[in-house]
């Protein structure tokens, strides 16, 4: 399976455009995590347990997007595109979401 963020594929002829597909990854806030987060505001400095959660979830979105592309018996998935973002659940805290989107694919032999 070709994951790509462009909207055509070099050397490649589209047979079919089987639909939009699109992988969720939510992740729960986490008390040690978002301490050292809190120490790492005030001393500056990157955050590496969050970047570590977010090169994660991008992997498992990714990998979930193919899946689903598979699904619609897709060669590939073109302008894919990956976005982050939060969702409040109370004042305690908030779930962090990864959503990767892209267009399922079958290519020309």
């Amino acid at each position: 399976m070709l994951l790509s963020t462009t909207d055509v594929i070099q050397g490649a002829v589209i047979d079919s455009y089987l639909g939009i597909v699109t992988a969720e990854v939510v992740y729960g806030s986490n008390i040690v995590r978002d301490f050292f987060a809190g120490i790492r505001n005030i001393v500056g400095g990157r955050t590496g347990s969050y970047e570590s959660l977010f090169e994660e979830g991008q992997k498992k979105a990714l990998e979930e997007l193919e899946q689903r592309a598979q699904r619609l018996g897709a060669d590939a998935v073109i302008g894919i595109e990956i976005d982050t973002g939060t969702i409040n659940v109370d004042q305690s805290g908030v779930l962090l979401l990864i959503t990767a989107t892209g267009t399922a694919v079958r290519i020309k032999n």
